[in-house]
């Protein structure tokens, strides 16, 4: 089967279903986008370069793939690994607010005087 950017789309997707979860929890984007952005960018750009070294050094190759579109940025660098390390930063911080939602929750109920009605 060959389809050249399913690959992409399905980063893309991915990203669409976390944002959703997000935007119904407001948990990172929602909460504070302007720090969202700022995360993902430097994540991003950190991967980014660490990609960079990896490939220089001869440790990281691209391997064909019919699913990728098939354009490199750079020599074994697809279009689809900036989408991709953006999709996973963002996937990051989305995953580290729930968490600490779901702690900060637990915290709250464990606090909570005894026969109160919390639930």
């Amino acid at each position: 089967m060959s389809v050249p950017g399913l690959y992409l789309g399905a980063i893309l997707l991915s990203a669409a279903g976390v944002a959703l979860l997000d935007r119904r929890w407001s948990l990172a984007g929602w909460r504070s986008p302007v720090r969202t952005g700022v995360a993902v960018a430097i994540g991003t750009g950190f991967f980014l370069a660490w990609d960079a070294a990896g490939i220089a050094a001869g440790v990281f190759v691209k391997g064909e793939s019919p699913l990728l579109i098939g354009i490199d940025l750079a020599p074994h660098l697809p279009l689809e690994e900036p989408f991709f390390l953006a999709f996973l930063c963002y996937l990051a911080l989305v995953s580290w607010a729930a968490a600490l939602r779901g702690l900060e929750r637990r915290t709250t109920d464990a606090s909570a005087p005894a026969g109160s009605d919390r639930a």
